[in-house]
């Protein structure tokens, strides 16, 4: 594969993504105390919203950069 096909499915997967939950999200888990055998720890939901045109727009990239012949022709 070629770089420009390698970033073409990285769009892609992030555009679908972004499509199908809305964003990208993440879980940051922060440890507050250990002492010993008692850990606390707090949890936040983290994340970007994506529009879901911005979605669309870069599956549609992706698949363009996939799609597209290279500019080598072998005769």
């Amino acid at each position: 594969m070629t770089g420009r096909q390698i970033v073409g499915a990285v769009l892609m997967t992030v555009g679908v993504v972004a499509l199908l939950w809305g964003g990208l999200f993440w879980t940051d888990r922060d440890t507050v105390l250990d002492a010993g055998p008692v850990k606390v720890q707090k949890s936040e939901r983290k994340g970007v919203k994506v529009p879901p045109l911005i979605g669309g727009l870069v599956v549609v990239a992706g698949a363009v950069l996939l799609l597209l012949p290279s500019g080598r022709r072998i005769s």
